[in-house]
């Protein structure tokens, strides 16, 4: 089998179609995400904590000099993508638990066979007496 038509088998098998489809809507859902909680959820947030901007929150270790750029940690963008990863797990498990009831159950059939305890041969379950060894087997 040559290499091209192994990697189109393998590209155009629907499992992998169908993740990567879910990748794409799964970054385009982190924008909606990231939006949401960068211009919607932390600004009314910022304004009843005292007009904080969260996305300015930050530990300088270090000012900026003639040579060198300013070292700071950045805990506030931190604050922001630690609840983006919150809302969005909370819509991934929503999404799930939704799809989880929507399956259908798996209902086990009834059995049709089973053994009989002489010969061990399987025969119908309604069987009275056994085909192969001609045991009474009782009422199914």
């Amino acid at each position: 089998m040559s290499m091209m038509k192994e990697f189109k088998d393998f590209a155009m098998r629907g499992n992998v179609v169908d993740m990567a489809v879910g990748i794409v809507i799964g970054v385009a859902f982190g924008k909606i995400v990231g939006s949401l909680v960068s211009d919607v959820i932390m600004p009314p947030i910022g304004m009843l904590l005292g007009g904080v901007d969260f996305s300015q929150l930050a530990f300088t270790l270090s000012e900026k000099t003639a040579d060198t750029a300013a070292v700071a940690v950045k805990y506030g963008v931190f604050v922001n993508t630690v609840i983006d990863f919150v809302i969005i797990a909370f819509c991934i498990f929503l999404v799930v638990k939704g799809m989880n009831r929507m399956k259908k159950r798996e209902v086990k059939a009834a059995p049709t066979t089973k053994d009989c305890p002489k010969c061990f041969s399987n025969i119908a379950i309604k069987a009275t007496r056994c085909p192969h060894c001609t045991s009474e087997l009782g009422a199914g």
